[in-house]
């Protein structure tokens, strides 16, 4: 029989990096369903925005997780965005 402690070995996360592409991205979408949670991310590609221009994105990513994975994000999001903002002061989205 094994005791309580040899079965609850953690197991080590090995990240592998070897395929991984980076993008930036400065737009973000968000939309949902009940058996997924879609990310689009993507670029502004408008300079000069007036009141009658379109604002023009350039989508580069979808991301499409499920809900108990967004759920995880938004923790962890939450988790490091409070760090950023006790050392370096309050986002404001709304500007």
């Amino acid at each position: 029989m094994q005791n309580g402690s040899d079965s609850m070995k953690s197991r080590a996360i090995i990240w592998r990096e070897d395929e991984m592409v980076t993008q930036f991205a400065n737009v973000v979408n968000v939309q949902g369903t009940r058996e997924q949670v879609d990310l689009f991310f993507g670029t502004n590609r408008t300079w000069n925005v007036s009141e009658e221009s379109d604002v023009v994105v350039d989508l580069s990513n979808r991301i499409i997780l499920t809900p108990l994975a967004a759920k995880r994000l938004l923790s962890v999001l939450t988790g490091v965005l409070g760090e950023y903002e006790s050392r370096h002061g309050r986002l404001d989205i709304e500007s």
